[in-house]
């Protein structure tokens, strides 16, 4: 496994987390210190606001699970990849978006740049 999808398993592992102390421990994991996660919704720093929006996400979408579509695509220290959000119960994804994530010399994230390509209407 290269450290491009090594680093989006442990991203994708941090949004599934079940708990608030399961999500804290994979960000940490996850993302280097004092690492962002940015999109059209949020726009934060640090382990506890990334914890949030994922937190958020999962009050917003509860029994959905977030999954990578395609291949993650990487060179040097940036990698891109998609995503759905996607219903246990019926398999349906109201969600899909991608994202473009720079990496630190650990292979932790230092930054995360996400767009949202599919989100339900009001």
């Amino acid at each position: 496994m290269s450290s491009y999808e090594t680093a989006v398993t442990r991203y994708f592992t941090a949004w599934n987390a079940a708990g608030a102390e399961a999500v804290a421990k994979a960000v940490a994991a996850a993302w280097a210190e004092g690492g962002s996660y940015t999109d059209p919704l949020a726009d934060v720093r640090g382990h506890e606001g990334i914890a949030a929006v994922i937190a958020g996400a999962q009050q917003q979408f509860p029994g959905f699970e977030f999954r990578r579509t395609g291949v993650v695509e990487g060179h040097h220290d940036v990698a891109r990849f998609q995503w759905e959000l996607v219903s246990l119960a019926d398999g349906s994804a109201p969600v899909a978006g991608s994202d473009v994530i720079t990496l630190d010399g650990d292979g932790r994230i230092r930054t995360v740049t996400g767009f949202l390509d599919r989100m339900p209407t009001a």
